[in-house]
């Protein structure tokens, strides 16, 4: 079996997003960006395809943590003979990319080993490796494959037999490295495998470092471990310290606002919806996609999350990169873009890799940047008339590109779109598109009538009104009393939770509360647990089947709050939080069956779906 993801710890320095196993193994690393190619692939994988093990091979874990408000993490070790503490962070302040591992023996004496296989480009390139010595004096090891070099700093690692110190020695004794120094020819070879074994007495502190840069650049100089640390700690606590949470699982909610942080680049300000790819959305499954890229409609939902706790000025700088990545294209508005604002997401398969629990293909890229999706404009109005409201003025480039967004949705009227779920199928009339459609010319008005812009308000209310019409008219199926997934069907869909927050309905009107009352029927589990839509129904193209989805279970507990079933809101909150994981991180799925999260891991909609639903039920208790 793959190793549990609810097993793994998110590093960030906002630039990347390891993942680290319980079992102290890192399986995926991009360098030097969250999309860019992996350096350990295991989680797809195994092994072979690339990790970093630093583990203690007769002992067990005993504690894992983050330091608090921090994404520095903690595990403590029990051995037979002692105890020892790992400590793994990314210093976010480098501009090279850098992953810090330091070993701190708490009590008697305890032996460490080293695992370390390193391969480029998602495991289709192993490095050549080298003994090289920094300042004359301090050996390292330096990995080369094409653009990319890592280099090693730390207690030497070794490759593996010949009485190095890999491991074992030829009697089965347990080896230090200092007792065979020197054993990695200065000539290099290609390293499938380094390894080290380390014994450690009470007080006794080691630090390694892996720090990325380009093979034709000069070595960097890699961070005291020390000062590293410090300033890791004083970077996330400083941002924390700016947040505003009041809400019932407070910890979470906090937990998850960190989260949402540690998935957005420091340079450009893109979030990813998630630092992996291809994780499985049902295991043994092909529906596996990559989703290290920015998504309109997740920029847009965090702008919300962050003006609602505080953070105003970190929502300006997501809506920041949000107008850049539209700017010159907002005739043709792709629904997601690379953390930088690229347009070429070229979706391809890696043949090679066996895929996390054999689910195959395992896919990098995504085909479904090219999809339409009527409603991202919606939501981005949404997110910029909250900003408005929080007393964030537009100018004349901000508030320019919003009305080429509604331009474009003016010439995309009566076109039909693949949904918000990115379905594979055709093309249909989505009722939630539709609304969200309706919503982008509503704030376009209200930005003019309220805020006093300019622009074609008379047109816009026209359409909006127009919207309204078809909605009730071919969206809402009067004999089964519920808005439907699509014009032309009647099944229901998870998105049309989302209707009231656009403001086209209230949380208490009758037809939403049908509209609920079918979701409850057809796509919610008696865990209370919510599917997107009817897997079997045909819609979406794909074959295979589906977990649940944990934000639209969030939307389901917004939905209650908001229409008066606290309690009910009260009762699916506590189960689903319930389903985080030990660090407080949240996949994308979650299987009932095994108890196991799935998909991809941490998910930012998984997140700001938690926030949401901790805000709504804080807000109706206050209200009763």
């Amino acid at each position: 079996m793959s190793t549990p993801l609810e097993h793994y710890a998110l590093l960030s320095d906002l630039r990347t997003g390891p993942l680290v196993s319980r079992d102290g193994s890192i399986d995926w690393l991009c360098l030097p960006r969250f999309d860019s190619p992996a350096v350990f692939s295991a989680i797809l994988g195994d092994a072979e395809d690339g990790r970093w093990k630093l583990s203690v091979p007769d002992g067990q874990v005993v504690e894992r943590r983050y330091l608090p408000q921090t994404f520095v993490l903690e595990t403590v070790w029990r051995s037979r003979t002692g105890r020892v503490r790992v400590t793994d962070f990314l210093p976010p302040s480098t501009s090279q990319g850098d992953l810090v591992r330091r070993v701190e023996c708490l009590e008697g004496q305890v032996r460490v080993e080293h695992d370390l296989r390193l391969r480029f480009d998602y495991a289709r390139a192993t490095p050549w490796t080298r003994e090289i010595e920094r300042d004359g004096q301090e050996r390292c090891l330096l990995a080369l494959a094409g653009p990319d070099a890592i280099l090693i700093t730390g207690p030497m690692l070794h490759w593996p037999g010949n009485g190095d110190g890999g491991g074992e020695d030829d009697d089965g004794s347990a080896a230090s490295v200092a007792e065979h120094p020197g054993t990695t020819p200065a000539e290099g070879r290609r390293a499938p495998r380094l390894v080290g074994s380390f014994n450690l007495d009470a007080g006794d502190v080691l630090d390694w470092d892996l720090t990325w840069f380009r093979s034709y650049q000069d070595v960097p100089e890699p961070p005291d471990a020390d000062r590293a640390l410090a300033s890791t700690v004083r970077f996330w606590t400083d941002w924390a310290s700016h947040l505003r949470v009041d809400t019932d699982h407070q910890d979470l909610v906090l937990r998850s606002l960190l989260v949402l942080r540690a998935l957005t680049h420091l340079d450009t300000g893109g979030i990813v919806a998630a630092p992996t790819a291809s994780l499985p959305e049902y295991f043994g499954g092909g529906r596996n996609w990559d989703y290290r890229y920015t998504w309109l409609r997740d920029a847009a939902l965090t702008i919300e999350v962050a003006i609602a706790h505080g953070l105003t000025r970190g929502a300006t700088l997501w809506r920041d990169w949000l107008l850049r990545a539209v700017a010159g294209d907002a005739d043709e508005v792709k629904i997601m873009y690379g953390l930088g604002g690229e347009r070429e997401l070229t979706e391809t398969e890696l043949e090679h890799l066996a895929g996390y629990e054999n689910s195959r293909p395992v896919r990098v890229g995504n085909g479904a940047a090219d999809q339409y999706q009527a409603d991202v404009v919606g939501e981005v109005m949404i997110a910029l008339h909250e900003l408005r409201e929080a007393g964030v003025a537009e100018n004349e480039y901000t508030w320019g590109l919003q009305k080429s967004l509604l331009a474009y949705c003016e010439a995309n009227f009566d076109r039909q779109d693949h949904g918000i779920w990115e379905m594979r199928g055709d093309t249909h009339y989505f009722t939630h598109g539709r609304a969200m459609m309706w919503a982008a010319f509503d704030r376009g008005v209200r930005a003019v009538e309220e805020h006093g812009y300019d622009g074609p308000a008379a047109r816009w209310r026209e359409l909006r009104d127009r919207l309204a019409d078809e909605i009730e008219e071919h969206g809402f199926n009067a004999e089964l009393n519920c808005y439907t997934q699509t014009y032309d069907n009647t099944e229901v869909d998870a998105s049309l939770l989302q209707m009231p927050h656009t403001g086209y309905i209230a949380y208490d009107d009758p037809r939403m509360l049908g509209t609920v009352e079918r979701i409850e029927q057809d796509l919610v589990t008696s865990e209370g647990l919510v599917h997107r839509y009817r897997t079997e129904a045909g819609m979406d193209g794909l074959e295979g089947e589906e977990y649940p989805f944990v934000m639209c279970t969030f939307w389901l507990v917004e939905q209650y709050a908001h229409a008066g079933r606290l309690d009910r809101a009260r009762e699916v909150m506590d189960h689903m939080v319930a389903q985080a994981s030990d660090l407080g991180l949240l996949a994308e799925q979650y299987d009932p069956e095994t108890g196991r999260q799935a998909g991809n891991f941490p998910q930012a909609f998984s997140h700001m779906g938690l926030i949401r639903a901790a805000d709504a039920i804080h807000a109706a208790a206050e209200d009763r």
